[in-house]
């Protein structure tokens, strides 16, 4: 084998290994972004027509993302918090469509209050999409519904589920840090939530928003 044709077989060598290191890189990129961003990747790939186009997008919203000066709610803004949106709840009531607009308007305050942008539906979607990917759906369904009843195009049983919708992402925001979760658990004695989990669980949305007793038939409900 003369020098030439050894030079070329390293070439072709390389190419490969570069190649196949590639495609087990960008692999490992889209399972990445999969996990990170749940539904919404796949939101992104239909939106922008494609797989790569959808990752670029997503790339840039983690590097805008940590632009942001996140912090987690103490334990009494969080109590604070559940306290007004089971006043808000109460109104459902006898104004949905007030109640659902001050839905809307509480998740935004949480949302600046834990470093978010607050201005601009999609903006907020964008930033939120990167950590709260799982629950972004709800919210734009909330925002939906509340633009319908702005027009009084909406339903009482849709007004119901913008508040349903509102609340999924509302819990997520005020989600308690697995380091804090352990710390108030072992303080009262008792066993760390399961990770993951919230404060309230999300699968008993009545309880979780503090519906009040004697009134379950009559406020919002999944």
């Amino acid at each position: 084998m003369t020098a030439i044709m050894v030079v070329v077989a390293v070439v072709i060598v390389a190419a490969v290994v570069a190649a196949v290191a590639y495609l087990a890189w960008n692999r490992a990129r889209t399972q990445r972004l999969k996990r990170r961003f749940g539904p919404e990747y796949d939101r992104a790939v239909e939106s922008h027509g494609g797989r790569a186009a959808a990752e670029r997008e997503l790339i840039s919203r983690e590097q805008r993302h940590q632009e942001l000066e996140l912090r987690d709610l103490d334990p009494g803004q969080r109590e604070q918090y559940r306290e007004q949106w089971v006043r808000v709840q109460e109104r459902f009531v006898d104004a949905p469509e007030s109640a659902v607009e001050e839905a809307d308007r509480l998740v935004t305050v949480v949302m600046g209050e834990r470093g978010y942008p607050t201005h601009g539906f999609e903006e907020k979607v964008a930033h939120l999409s990167v950590e709260h990917g799982r629950t972004l759906n709800h919210y734009r369904d909330a925002h939906d519904i509340s633009a319908r009843a702005k027009s009084k195009q909406a339903s009482t049983e849709e007004l119901r589920q913008a508040m349903v919708h509102y609340r999924a992402l509302f819990e997520d925001l005020l989600h308690v840090p697995e380091h804090d979760r352990s710390t108030t658990e072992s303080a009262k004695g008792g066993a760390a939530a399961p990770a993951g989990r919230h404060a309230a669980d999300s699968s008993a949305p009545d309880q979780a928003a503090g519906t009040p007793a004697g009134r379950t038939e009559q406020t919002p409900r999944s």
